[in-house]
């Protein structure tokens, strides 16, 4: 089956590590997610999630969220559900 998807990459901070979401699905802290750019692709867990510069432990399709990410990702990296 294939995995839903959930989001989008629409920016990257590298300095600090976080990705901005576009989700199109909602997503809570805790849930594994998996991201997928061509050919590269990891998974992991969603530690802390923020909304307008507040911690948030769920959002909703819509919202434009920034999360901590273990590797750096490339804008367009499409967000799935693992």
């Amino acid at each position: 089956m294939a995995a839903k998807k959930i989001g989008t990459v629409i920016h990257f901070y590298d300095k600090i590590q976080v990705a901005i979401l576009k989700l199109t699905a909602s997503l809570k802290t805790g849930d594994q997610i998996k991201f997928k750019h061509n050919e590269d692709e990891f998974s992991q867990t969603v530690a802390s999630m923020e909304l307008m510069h507040k911690k948030i432990d769920k959002a909703k399709k819509g919202d434009e969220v920034g999360i901590k990410v273990d590797r750096p990702v490339k804008e367009k990296t499409q967000v799935l559900a693992a």
